[in-house]
This record gives structure tokens, C-alpha cells and sequence, in this order.
């Protein structure tokens, strides 16, 4: 019951504390309205973080980007009484930490949404992928090339070896068949493969790429990575949706055509609203490909991997098998090859090239074997072809008796060696005696 209603009833408040059970004090604070139900004064209590503020603000003045731990240890020193946690607290309450604007480009900062027009742009980024399968042999990280078009959405991926020039060039020419064509511009952040990330100017390597597509090429400003903003959230799109999903037992064959498939499936079926009308990417993109040039044969960049030799003579190269002379198990050989030739040479570290053959489709899974090379190989294994019973390892071989001839010359020579040194002579009139002083009387 309320303390107002026994109140005005005409209950005293010491009638009224003892029916509530409650300090008369209590409920007197009620009554004249000092205090309100359900809710609880706070006792105050002083700052302990106040005595601190101004070391910390010049800390924070000389260095803007040290550590929280770091002040938290410095303070801690000086008395500060509070845990970590109530430290960082303090710092965020307080406002104490400068605001970094190298830092924090575009955190916290309105964003325009930039118009792109059909066939203007595609934007290119490459896509580290943790954990990947032991069996593709590319370390830790798989290295994905994605590129999208940011006027109807689309992107497309190619799994690669590496990012080198010559994969980069490879993967440019993929993907762009895998878009439709080229745009007018190609838009890349400040890889090395591509401009000095400093002063952003083209190399001449990739220059001569971009003229030989057609194509200009622009340059995010440094550490501006936003200003591509479709390809980013490509990248997004494809680790959380698609890479976390590849079995471990995928070559990187299926993996590529699971990719594929996921673009088209999943990526054009994304729904789109342009000027009150419903549409997908996929459809966009169809009506933008009209625009796009066509692609022409592939830049003549030269692509070298290594491989190591199967004891079949084979080494793998793009989902293919191919041949190499018998008797190189287990060496690594170079495979090399020009983008849009159709040869694959195999040579040594050295340079000695070993076997030059026809490259299959990519992904075929065809072995190629030459026939000289069938043919030496054949001879190799019926060479080393045995048909005696193996050899018993529990029988007993004692040594023979050349090998106790050998045995009686080390001896010798041993011998004749120690002939000079001075004869040991172990007398055991002192052993006795040492043993007798050693005897405790009884």
C-alpha cells in the first residue's frame, strides 16, 4: 500500500513506518517528496580519475597514438587506484584521446554515393584467402583476383597462384572475359604491380598492358582503398559467403567453377531498384555489356611457376598433367609459358629446357605424354625391375673373414701408434693400503 494514501487516511508516520515496515525517517523523505519510489539515490562519490586528467591530456598532446595499456601502466604507477577497464572508461568519458585525421580519413564521415556510368569503370583489387587447402601448394593464403563493374554490380574471381606481374595480367584477362568485355577506365589501389605506391605513376610494364587493352587506368588516392568501393564489398561477399564454404578435399579447379557458379547464381540475382523499376544485377549487367569493348588476344606476358616431379614424370600445371624425362623424381623443375601461346616449356633451375608441350584447356584434367618420354620411362622401370625374393634381415651374418683381416689391421696400426707412450702399471699393494685406512675400528 501507498504511504500518501495511508497518510491521508490519518495514519501517523510512526503507524505507517511500522506497517511497511520502514524507517520513520524513510518514509517521512517520502511523504514530503525528497525521495521517489523506485529509485535510488546514488551516493556521491569523488573522481578518482580527475587527479589524473592533466598528465594524461599532455601525454596524449605529445603522442596522440599511444597505447591505452602503456598510460594505463605509466598511471598506475603514479597511484591510479581503478582497473583497466574503468581507465579506458575514463579516457572515452573524458574525451582525452586528439582526434587523428590521417587516421580516420572517412570514419565518421558523411559518404557520397558515386555515379558510374554503363561501360565506364571496373574496378580491380586482389583478395587474400586464409587457410587454404594444403593440397593446392600456395602456402598459407590463396590469392584471389576479383574484379566488378560498379555501374550494374557484377563481379567476377579467379583464383591464382600468386600476384605477380604475369598473374596479374593472366587474371586481368580472365575475369574481364568473365564480365563481358572492358570498360573505358580499369581502377586499381596502389599495387606495386601495377604504379610506385608512393608516387602513383604507372609502370611502364602495365602501361604497355593498358594500351594493349585499350583501357585508361586510374588510381585511388592513398589510403583511400573506399574510392572502389564495389570491388571491396566483392571482396566481402566472396570470403564470407563462398570461402568459408570450399571443402577441404576442392582442387583449386573446383573450387574455381563452385566460384563461378556462386557469381551467377547468387551475385546477378541480387535485386536492384533503378528509377522505381525492379530489376537484378544480372540483368544490368546484360544491358551494360553492350557497351563494353571486346576482349583481344591475351597480353604477351611470360608466366613461370614451379613444380616438382611426380615419380610418374609428371608435373601439374593449370588442371593438366604433363611429361618430363624419367629419373627427375622429386626435383623441381620450371614451368614457362606465354599468355596466348599455345606451348609449355619445362626446363631446369639452370634454364636446360627438358620438354616443350602442347598446353590442354585449362582445368581439362588431361596428362600429356610425349612418347620419347613414355618410351624412356618403360625402359627405366624394366631396368630396375627385379623378380629375386627379398633379402632376410633376422639371419645370422657374423663377421667374415675379410672383415676380421680388417679388423686384426686397425688393431695393429692402433698398436703401433701407443708403442711410444708410457706403460701404465697398476699396483695393488697400494690399493690395499687405501682400503685398510678406509677400515673403521670397532
Amino acid at each position: 500500500m501507498d504511504a500518501h494514501a495511508l497518510r491521508r487516511q490519518g495514519w501517523t508516520i510512526s503507524a505507517i513506518a511500522k506497517h511497511l515496515d520502514h524507517d520513520r525517517k524513510t518514509i517521512r523523505a517520502y511523504l514530503d517528496g525528497d525521495r521517489v519510489a523506485g529509485q535510488r539515490v546514488a551516493s556521491p562519490s569523488p573522481d578518482l580519475f580527475e587527479p589524473f586528467q592533466g598528465y594524461l591530456k599532455q601525454r596524449l598532446k605529445d603522442d596522440r597514438h599511444v597505447w591505452a595499456t602503456t598510460l594505463f601502466d605509466e598511471v598506475t604507477a603514479l597511484g591510479f587506484p581503478l582497473s583497466y577497464p574503468s581507465f579506458t572508461r575514463g579516457l572515452r568519458e573524458h574525451d582525452l584521446r586528439p582526434h587523428c585525421e590521417a587516421c580516420s580519413a572517412s570514419t565518421g564521415r558523411d559518404q557520397a554515393i558515386i555515379d558510374h556510368s554503363p561501360g565506364d569503370e571496373a574496378q580491380w583489387d586482389w583478395l587474400e584467402l586464409p587457410e587454404a587447402p594444403m593440397a593446392w601448394n600456395v602456402g598459407e593464403k590463396a590469392h584471389l583476383f576479383v574484379g566488378a563493374l560498379p555501374h550494374c554490380g557484377r563481379w567476377r574471381g579467379v583464383l591464382a597462384e600468386s600476384e605477380d606481374f604475369a598473374h596479374l595480367v593472366q587474371c586481368l584477362h580472365q575475369v574481364s572475359g568473365r564480365l563481358g568485355g572492358l570498360p573505358k577506365t580499369w581502377r586499381f589501389d596502389r599495387m606495386a604491380t601495377v604504379a610506385n605506391p608512393n608516387t602513383g605513376k604507372v609502370s611502364a610494364a602495365f602501361a604497355a598492358v593498358a594500351k594493349h587493352y585499350g583501357v585508361h587506368v586510374a588510381l585511388c588516392p592513398p589510403r583511400h582503398g573506399n574510392r572502389k568501393g564495389t570491388v571491396e564489398k566483392a571482396n566481402h561477399s566472396a570470403a564470407q559467403r563462398w570461402w568459408r564454404t570450399v571443402p577441404d578435399d576442392f582442387t583449386i579447379t573446383q573450387a574455381q567453377a563452385s566460384l563461378d557458379v556462386f557469381c551467377t547464381q547468387v551475385g546477378d540475382s541480387r535485386v536492384r531498384n533503378r528509377e522505381g523499376i525492379r530489376t537484378t544485377v544480372g540483368e544490368l549487367a546484360t544491358a551494360e555489356m553492350t557497351l563494353l569493348a571486346p576482349l583481344p588476344a591475351p597480353f604477351p606476358a611470360t608466366l613461370s611457376v614451379t613444380r616438382i616431379v611426380s615419380a610418374q614424370a609428371l608435373v601439374a600445371f593449370c588442371g593438366n598433367f604433363y611429361s618430363v624425362p624419367p629419373g627427375l623424381a622429386g626435383r623441381t623443375l620450371v614451368l614457362t609459358t606465354r599468355l596466348g601461346e599455345p606451348t609449355l616449356d619445362i626446363a631446369t633451375a639452370e634454364g636446360i629446357v627438358l620438354a616443350r608441350h602442347h598446353r590442354q584447356p585449362d582445368g581439362a584434367g588431361i596428362t600429356v605424354r610425349d612418347a620419347v618420354h613414355v618410351s624412356a620411362l618403360e625402359r627405366a622401370v624394366l631396368a630396375q625391375f627385379s623378380d629375386r625374393k627379398p633379402c632376410k634381415h633376422k639371419g645370422r651374418r657374423p663377421p667374415s673373414p675379410a672383415a676380421l683381416a680388417e679388423a686384426e689391421a686397425i688393431t695393429t696400426a692402433s698398436g703401433n701408434r701407443h708403442s711410444g707412450d708410457r706403460e701404465v702399471v697398476v699396483d695393488l699393494a697400494v690399493w690395499a693400503k687405501a682400503a685398510n685406512d678406509r677400515q673403521v675400528a670397532p
